[in-house]
């Protein structure tokens, strides 16, 4: 017995009823390529565009998908022809409570002012990789339907600018969805907010802060007012754990109106994607850690391939119009390893600010922030200040989980003990070995059990 093959509604039948009269071959498309980064804010606009019930929405499927499918694919219908099927969604988190719905592929047919037209929505795909979105409008030839073209595609790119719905959040690219259950190449992180008084550093180094980052985010309409440039660029640097990222955190509580975006060593392929994104998200912070990394001196460079990501990285910096409201967050554990072009211009790099290890009185402070929930006497706090000279933020943090993981293990109740503090010293300085110690943030040399 022969096995029925199913009957497919042909995208191409769909088109033919909507224009009735006209040859498919006679219509004109016109099509616009939407970065990746914008495909949340283009299916809101859409949606506002297509809320009219009159519309007819399909779902499309086509068996290979290794290229860009456009109107002039829905025709063919001999062979793999693209069907209409059910509507297939992707959920895409961009920092709301709930994800948004954005469409696979999928084709309107509407009718506004009396021009019958259809839209056509898809990945944009070169040599099998995803490189945009496709946003394809078709309508019947003639000069009246192309101005309704021109107008429909300015509406769009209107709404998609004005509703930019990651401003204002802390956000990263991605190279590849994750697993989640989300899909999207962007990252939206949920960072802590932290207060001032959270910020254990030093006076002067928190004064040169607030002048430099929220301060100049106050001034920067009257510096505008007095044809001044209004982006910055700032190098955090200092051992590791000294609170770079941490202060990063904080500054961005501060700027809740400035869109974070965080470009980490693998990332700098993006350069240009993220200028990008900065430039239609501004105000914004762009903060590159480890910048070393591709901004070292050119001398201690091995190729030609790690030199043009520095270039890349001062010609991205240099594009940017002095009206920019962008700043710029560099960090790095060897400044003195810098290339003089990125680290000592002003225009590229305008305040350096040192993050140095603790002195007594920032690790007093650090042990009451760290300490949480444990109770830790003055006489103890002062004995763990002495026991740490020349240790990093980051090693006291870890000092006193471990202590209190000691003080659990112990079954004790009240206040944290000299005994518990001692055990977890001891794990952290010695029986790791001096690689350890390097590790956890033990720079100094007065260390002692």
């Amino acid at each position: 017995m022969t096995k029925k093959k199913p009957n497919l509604a042909l995208a191409a039948t769909a088109l033919q009823e909507h224009f009735p009269g006209l040859p498919l071959e006679s219509l004109v498309s016109s099509n616009r390529t939407f970065p990746i980064t914008s495909r949340v804010d283009l299916q809101r606009a859409l949606d506002q565009v297509f809320q009219d019930s009159q519309t007819k929405l399909h779902g499309l499927h086509a068996r290979y998908a290794h290229e860009t499918i456009t109107v002039a694919h829905l025709l063919i219908t001999d062979q793999f022809p693209v069907v209409l099927s059910p509507i297939q969604q992707d959920d895409v988190d961009c920092g709301d409570a709930v994800p948004t719905r954005c469409l696979q592929r999928a084709l309107w047919l509407a009718e506004s002012d009396g021009i019958r037209f259809a839209c056509l929505l898809g990945p944009a795909v070169q040599f099998g990789r995803g490189t945009g979105i496709h946003f394809e409008i078709t309508v019947p030839a003639g000069e009246e339907a192309a101005q309704f073209v021109n107008n429909l595609f300015a509406h769009i790119q209107k709404k998609v600018h004005e509703t930019a719905s990651y401003r204002g959040k802390v956000i990263s690219l991605e190279f590849m969805p994750d697993f989640s259950g989300t899909a999207g190449n962007i990252r939206v992180h949920k960072l802590p907010r932290i207060s001032r008084e959270n910020v254990i550093l030093p006076t002067r180094t928190l004064e040169l802060l607030e002048r430099n980052v929220t301060g100049f985010a106050q001034q920067r309409t009257e510096l505008q007012r007095l044809g001044l440039p209004v982006k910055k660029g700032l190098l955090f640097y200092g051992p590791p754990g000294t609170g770079k990222t941490y202060t990063i955190q904080y500054l961005a509580t501060q700027l809740p109106d400035h869109t974070t975006l965080l470009i980490t060593a693998e990332h700098v392929a993006l350069l240009d994607q993220y200028f990008q994104l900065a430039r239609h998200l501004q105000p914004a912070v762009i903060v590159l850690e480890d910048v070393d990394l591709i901004g070292r001196a050119r001398e201690t460079m091995d190729g030609a391939c790690e030199e043009s990501m520095l270039n890349k990285l001062l010609n991205e910096m240099d594009g940017l119009r002095e009206d920019a409201e962008i700043f710029f967050v560099l960090t790095t554990n060897r400044p003195e390893q810098l290339e003089a072009a990125l680290a000592s211009r002003p225009g590229r790099i305008d305040q350096a600010i040192e993050f140095p290890l603790p002195d007594e009185v920032g690790r007093r402070q650090l042990i009451r922030l760290y300490s949480r929930g444990l109770v830790i006497a003055d006489e103890l706090a002062q004995t763990v200040v002495k026991k740490t000279s020349g240790v990093s933020a980051a090693f006291i943090k870890e000092l006193m989980r471990r202590s209190a993981q000691f003080y659990l293990q112990a079954k004790r109740t009240g206040d944290l003990t000299q005994q518990d503090v001692d055990d977890a010293l001891d794990e952290m300085l010695f029986a790791g070995g001096s690689l350890n110690r390097k590790l956890l943030g033990a720079f100094g040399s007065e260390l002692s059990h």
